[in-house]
């Protein structure tokens, strides 16, 4: 009997000593310091939302630059939620920089009922409207995430005086968020859904929108179609370079198209053994299961846009907010929905950047409106 108690308080106390492992904390105060968090256990409230090319959890607005944690799920969780396009930096054979790649402890998901309808919710599409939605989900949630921490100083990228790419530590869609939760467990899950109400009002009476569908099987060959269709107008040019920033199949560029899910923690691979022209791995991948007809044409764009812009700096000395590499690629998007004849084009959480409707005179104005108002309460980036 006295062997048994001595083994109970003995396993009372490991219990005890894992669940202390674990620091509650908020989103703000992760944000402040997130290398101070970098490898522990932490206990997060927050609400949480999936779209075009994020997975976060955010809490009130923390004042940052990026104002939200980007979340991941344990390699080999095959859930359903998380973005569906997704640009990675990672170092080539050639890197110009020093990178060690970090070692993190394991993290397991409990697949429990709440994680279920956890993933559930989050990867549920928008009931179809009038409009052409990229990445439009129907809810977002609050919940209680605990998980690993992954933080780091500063997320921007480090550069050359050349303007060569040379150090970057941050995690998400083009490493800039620098803060990373990858998911232990999930409780007190409470759905909200996403108020599209305006959006139906203004396209109330339209039919329901119809993708184009895709008129080859080769989607680089779709994109170039989807960028010259939008004509000899900056924009259209713009989009054109974008759709050629791939390449052709089996070339070595450095730019890497990945199909699948992208809700998982990166795998921790070895050292690269290919070169890149600047040193660059750009790794690009797309859901097909959520991307439809002409959807992977304007992903491929938006996120070819993306690989353009950081492979071609400002000339300014000045590092480019978030916003400014979002911005870009939401126009060439939109370029691009627009000359596929769409009707009305809106952005995750019902930010109409298009309306057929609209005079010539106010489409500027009112485009600029809704995609900052998007940056600012959507994509929580500063602009």
């Amino acid at each position: 009997m006295k062997r048994l108690l001595v083994l109970a308080l003995f396993l009372c106390a490991g219990v005890c000593t894992l669940q202390a492992q674990v620091v509650d904390t908020t989103v703000c105060d992760v944000l402040k310091n997130p290398a101070s968090f970098n490898g522990k256990m932490v206990r997060i409230t927050g609400t949480v939302s999936a779209g075009f090319d994020q997975f976060i959890v955010r809490g009130p607005k923390c004042g940052q630059d990026v104002d939200a944690i980007w979340l991941a799920y344990p390699e080999g969780t095959k859930g359903k939620a998380g973005p569906e396009a997704m640009l990675e930096l990672a170092p080539a054979h050639n890197f110009a920089g020093k990178f060690t790649a970090p070692t993190r402890a394991a993290v397991t998901i409990q697949k429990d009922k709440e994680f279920k309808k956890f993933d559930s919710l989050l990867s549920r599409d928008r009931d179809q409207g009038a409009d052409t939605c990229l990445g439009c989900r129907k809810y977002e949630v609050t919940a209680t995430l605990v998980g690993r921490l992954d933080g780091v100083a500063d997320a921007t990228l480090s550069r050359d005086s050349s303007g060569k790419i040379v150090g970057f530590g941050g995690f998400g869609n083009m490493n800039d968020y620098p803060a990373r939760l990858v998911i232990q467990s999930v409780s007190d899950v409470a759905p909200k859904e996403i108020d599209y109400s305006k959006i139906n009002d203004l396209t109330k009476g339209q039919p329901p929108a119809v993708l184009p569908p895709s008129t080859t099987s080769d989607m680089l060959a779709a994109a170039g179609k989807s960028a010259t269709a939008i004509g000899n107008i900056p924009a259209g040019v713009q989009a054109q370079k974008d759709a050629a920033i791939f390449g052709k199949p089996g070339e070595n560029n450095g730019v890497v198209i990945g199909f699948g899910e992208i809700d998982e923690v990166p795998s921790s691979n070895a050292a690269a053994t290919a070169d890149s022209p600047d040193g660059v791995l750009y790794e690009c991948t797309f859901n097909k299961k959520k991307l439809q007809g002409d959807e992977m044409s304007w992903a491929l764009l938006h996120v070819g846009q993306h690989v353009y812009d950081l492979r071609n700096p400002p000339a300014s000395d000045e590092v480019p907010p978030l916003s400014y590499y979002e911005s870009n690629a939401w126009a060439v998007t939109a370029s691009a929905v627009i000359a596929a004849r769409q009707r009305f084009f809106t952005l995750p959480g019902g930010f109409m950047v298009w309306d057929y409707k609209w005079p010539a005179s106010d489409i500027q104005t009112n485009y600029k409106a809704a995609l900052v108002s998007f940056l600012d309460d959507e994509a929580l980036v500063t602009h």
